[in-house]
């Protein structure tokens, strides 16, 4: 499973979805402008020693990275989308693909996917979104569920 995260601005939330990735056996991929640099010391300390064991790959944009990776099946994390996340039948090479922290992924890049791949993590009405580690680890925990937790 790859686990991309577009434009990332919070240290923090991507060293511990580096720590998530490493014990859920995914990929990492992060798509620039990073909102920080990769030596960050709040990435260091959120990440703790798992840099090690996730593979993190950065790329100058989407296109570069899905031209690189050329997954069967992108499924964009969005409050815009109408389909539950778990509604979804995910298969070992799929991507996710999460957008950055304060706006979430745009418009640009929702429009290019059909709407059966916009996905949505259900909220009780009135709130905006999930921390996006938080979200990372709902919906990647499901897809490894579903592989059957592959790898343990």
């Amino acid at each position: 499973m790859d686990v991309l995260l577009y434009e990332p601005e919070i240290p923090p939330n991507t060293g511990n979805i580096m720590r998530l990735c490493a014990n859920a056996g995914a990929h990492l991929h992060l798509i620039e402008p990073l909102g920080f640099s990769l030596d960050n010391r709040q990435l260091r300390r959120a990440g703790l020693d798992y840099r090690e064991w996730v593979e993190v790959v950065t790329y100058p944009s989407l296109t570069a990275c899905l031209a690189q990776l050329n997954p069967p099946r992108l499924f964009a994390l969005t409050t815009r989308g109408q389909r539950y996340y778990t509604d979804c039948h995910y298969q070992l090479n799929d991507a996710l693909l999460f957008g950055p922290e304060t706006r979430g992924l745009p418009c640009t890049v929702l429009d290019q996917l059909p709407a059966n791949q916009r996905l949505r993590i259900p909220m009780c009405p009135g709130n905006r979104s999930l921390n996006l580690s938080n979200a990372v680890a709902v919906v990647l925990f499901e897809a490894w569920r579903q592989q059957g937790f592959n790898g343990v």
